[in-house]
């Protein structure tokens, strides 16, 4: 690598020179901020512009992905974005561009076949009651899940660079410390407790269980009955002939949201609760070490709103909306004729001008804050039009490598 190759990864000024460098790009961000559009918006970007094989993984169950990107569904599977798809946006693809979506039992599934010690091991545990709850409804199961998928993915070497969409930031938190709170979980003193008559007893734990003289096994067994407690024990029990590679693999996961290699990206609005949002997550990256690369900043007012000039017009059209209502009509147009009306229209649009200017000045107060954070900045203004297939998403990726 060049010394200038060198400093333009070391010290990126744009998002396509920071994931030149990175092989995982997190997107995190509050509900209703365009994260998943973002997201996927740089990967399309860097499959035209970079190269290479990308993979965006949503994590959020929001469905929207798929039909932005021209695709029947979406699930385990990473689908190919058919190139024609690309080209009738009028974009010319130097990589491949893949997309799937987070499937919880799928994945659960696959990791069970795939490290238990034993087929019988393996089945034993899919078929346990509670292995169906805990992966279906425990929300912890989700995001370790993903970050197992995650991990995998990249080990596999697949992918030149994996793009993810991660859930709402209330939750990424959580999704961050997956790993190690389902390690502490499955290692935990409460599920000792729980399997120690059968870990005792062997196959006659249920006997064992009957006549434990300890409060807690009483009280447990009338309120749980001991078939539900047996479930539990049995299905920890095989699991934890798994738990020295769960834990091994937990830690994995988190050396790679630590490595070089990885970077973070939030995305916000300038609105109060989404940018505190914002700012709170990103303390918390950089408290926990890990890198930020990037803050995006969505749907933002345009520029010209802090013209002068354009100031001076809206001024004009308040203050002198009668004389040039009158100039107006003399144009011989029939919507123009009512001078009243047209001096309304007038002023009204003079002054949601200047509100709005006002709303631009506050925001380009903000954006100069939040510029001494991150190592990338990028605005991406507010569409007129929902953002829902591929020309939407190139237009996205125009601001963003811009």
């Amino acid at each position: 690598m060049s010394p200038r190759d060198r400093d333009r990864a070391e010290n990126p000024a744009s998002i396509e020179q920071l994931l030149a460098a990175k092989e995982i790009i997190v997107f995190c961000g509050s509900g209703g901020v365009g994260k998943t559009s973002v997201a996927a918006a740089a990967a399309l970007g860097a499959a035209t512009r970079l190269g290479g094989k990308v993979l965006v993984l949503t994590i959020d169950p929001a469905r929207r992905l798929a039909s932005a990107l021209g695709l029947e569904g979406l699930g385990n599977a990473a689908n190919r974005v058919p190139d024609d798809a690309l080209k009738r946006a009028g974009l010319e693809p130097r990589g491949e561009l893949w997309a799937a979506m987070l499937d919880t039992k799928q994945s659960w599934d696959d990791l069970v076949l795939r490290h238990a010690k034993d087929e019988e091991t393996a089945y034993r545990i899919l078929e346990n009651r509670l292995y169906h709850n805990l992966t279906a409804r425990f929300v912890q199961s989700h995001d370790y899940i993903a970050m197992e998928r995650l991990f995998e993915l990249h080990s596999s070497g697949e992918y030149d660079l994996i793009v993810i969409d991660t859930p709402p930031t209330r939750n990424a938190i959580d999704f961050l410390e997956a790993p190690a709170r389902m390690a502490e979980f499955f290692g935990s003193r409460l599920l000792r407790w729980l399997t120690l008559p059968y870990r005792v007893g062997g196959r006659r734990g249920t006997r064992v269980l009957n006549v434990a003289s300890k409060p807690f096994y009483q009280i447990a067994d009338r309120i749980l009955g001991s078939k539900f407690l047996q479930d539990i024990a049995e299905f920890f029990m095989s699991f934890q002939t798994m738990y020295e590679g769960f834990v091994d693999r937990a830690r994995s996961v988190e050396r790679l949201l630590h490595d070089r290699r990885t970077t973070f990206a939030v995305v916000t609005t300038l609105e109060a609760a989404p940018l505190h949002e914002a700012e709170q997550f990103c303390v918390e990256l950089r408290n926990r070490k890990f890198h930020l690369g990037a803050l995006v900043m969505n749907k933002t007012l345009p520029d010209y709103l802090l013209d002068p000039a354009g100031d001076a017009a809206a001024g004009a059209f308040c203050d002198d909306a009668g004389a040039l209502a009158d100039a107006l009509a003399s144009l011989d147009e029939p919507a123009l004729a009512d001078r009243s009306r047209t001096a309304r229209v007038l002023r009204t649009v003079g002054e949601s001008f200047r509100n709005f200017a006002v709303v631009a000045k506050r925001e380009a107060e903000l954006r100069a804050e939040l510029d001494r954070g991150p190592e990338v900045t990028v605005r991406i203004p507010n569409f007129e039009v929902d953002i829902g297939d591929v020309s939407g998403l190139a237009a996205i990726a125009n601001y963003l490598y811009s």
